[in-house]
């Protein structure tokens, strides 16, 4: 079993997506960053691959999509509470980022969703599990 997830992104502009991710809290391993790519660290175990598309490219023979026109990936990451999502939220939309979708409350669970500049798709989302339809209390 898989101890560590690498989520691969192409993006345009590398330097204005790492100033971008930056804004938001987010830091990156020196050891994975060169002109062509970098690793923004999530977690302890979660990192996003940010690639040049020209890099990108050496691991796939398909097109790349155009997240600004296609989805091809939903990145969902939780939060601590409701706060930290609506706070990740506004620093996006303040980097430049944009809100694609209002956020959702379904009183256990609570989500917003923003794009970054290259139209990828984050959602943040906090869930009280204890509080889950079915759930024992």
């Amino acid at each position: 079993m898989a101890s560590k997830i690498f989520v691969n992104l192409p993006v345009k502009n590398l330097d204005e997506s790492v100033k971008f991710f930056s804004k938001l809290g987010f830091n990156f391993n020196p050891q994975f960053t060169n002109e062509n790519a970098t690793c923004m660290i999530v977690s302890d175990s979660i990192f996003v691959m940010l690639l040049v598309e020209k890099r990108f490219r050496d691991f796939t023979s398909k097109e790349i999509a155009d997240a600004k026109k296609t989805t091809e990936v939903l990145i969902a990451l939780d939060a601590e509470n409701r706060s930290e999502v609506d706070k990740m939220i506004e620093k996006a939309v303040g980097a430049g980022g944009k809100i694609y979708r209002e956020p959702e409350d379904y009183g256990w669970m609570y989500g917003h969703s923003f794009e970054d500049l290259d139209g990828h798709q984050w959602e943040i989302v906090f869930m009280d599990e204890k509080g889950m339809p079915g759930s024992e209390q």
